[in-house]
């Protein structure tokens, strides 16, 4: 690990705030999809200043869930009060078994509460009106939420980039060089790309392992706009941290390459913003891209985004 070049790799580390400590185990800095994979501890287990964030950026399978869940359980507490008030104070309510009659009380907490209107069921009596009135208040601002949420999740400004799944060490100008591949899952239009790539690595100094990151110079880190796809090459030059490095070294040291790329998206009109990571495991030498660009028969350029990973040994 001696043939590690320092580079700009103290000031690196400050700007990423990953500090030293070597990782171990194989864990990943930052996840396949660039979030990061850090776990906060000494936090309350209700954070309320964390739901925001967490509705806005969590998956949409998750967010879903948890908008069909906490609908569910608002209605079955409103229908539990309903039950505990009296089923006769609902008109319309036919039910005759506890079951049937908890039905009938869900059914009309969920009326009232999307504030769709009494047909067949309506209250009666005091204690009930004032509980629908409370449930038809507390509907209102809870659509008026979901719905905000909604609207942040489809217009916050995201990147959909695809990245190749491995690294290559390919031959390049007489030498080798590490690339990968990215592209627009979009049809909008990326301008003004830049991209950073960084090395991280566990290396020995002064008998203690650390850990460091280092800036891997590229061919070209700046394109005018992405209307295809981007093959990002590092040459290996006398230069190069990685030169001389094998795939046992890299694995050894538990190296990571790092990617962060920026673009301004002309559909958001907003700086958008794409990471992600490779580990060692993901580093194929002696291989080289398969081409995914072609022609149909009228000349336009075709992009197999299916290839984009795609590659062959050399």
């Amino acid at each position: 690990m001696s043939k590690i070049k320092s580079g700009r790799s103290s000031k690196i580390t400050e700007d990423l705030d990953f500090g030293h400590n070597p990782t171990e185990n194989n864990l990943r800095l930052l996840n396949k999809d660039g979030s990061l994979n850090i776990i906060r501890k000494g936090l309350p287990f209700f954070k309320p200043h964390e739901a925001y964030n967490s509705l806005i950026y969590m998956s949409w399978k998750k967010f879903w869930s948890v908008v069909f869940i906490s609908y569910l359980l608002i209605n079955i507490l409103f229908a539990l009060i309903y039950l505990f008030i009296g089923v006769e104070h609902i008109a319309g309510q036919t039910g005759i078994t506890l079951t049937d009659q908890f039905f009938d009380c869900l059914f009309f907490s969920a009326q009232t509460l999307s504030t769709v209107g009494y047909g067949h069921l309506s209250p009666e009596g005091f204690a009930t009106s004032v509980v629908a009135a409370i449930e038809s208040m507390l509907g209102l601002l809870a659509f008026a939420l979901a719905t905000g949420l909604l609207y942040g999740r489809f217009s916050r400004p995201t990147s959909k980039i695809r990245y190749s799944k491995n690294i290559l060490v390919a031959p390049y100008n007489g030498i080798s060089a590490y690339i990968f591949r990215l592209a627009n899952l979009r049809s909008n239009k990326l301008i003004d790309l830049t991209i950073n790539v960084l090395l991280s690595i566990n290396v020995k100094e002064d008998g203690e392992i650390i850990r460091k990151f280092t800036s891997l110079d590229l061919e070209r880190n700046e394109v005018n706009m992405l209307s295809l796809s981007w093959t990002v090459i590092h040459p290996l030059s006398d230069d190069s941290p990685l030169k001389g490095l094998t795939l046992k070294d890299l694995i050894d040291g538990e190296a990571e390459i790092i990617v962060m790329l920026k673009a301004f998206d002309d559909g958001f009109s907003q700086i958008v913003h794409s990471r992600t990571l490779y580990k060692a495991q993901e580093i194929i030498f002696d291989a080289t891209f398969e081409q995914i660009m072609s022609t149909d028969e009228n000349g336009v350029v075709e992009l197999d985004m299916g290839k984009i990973s795609k590659y062959v040994k050399v």
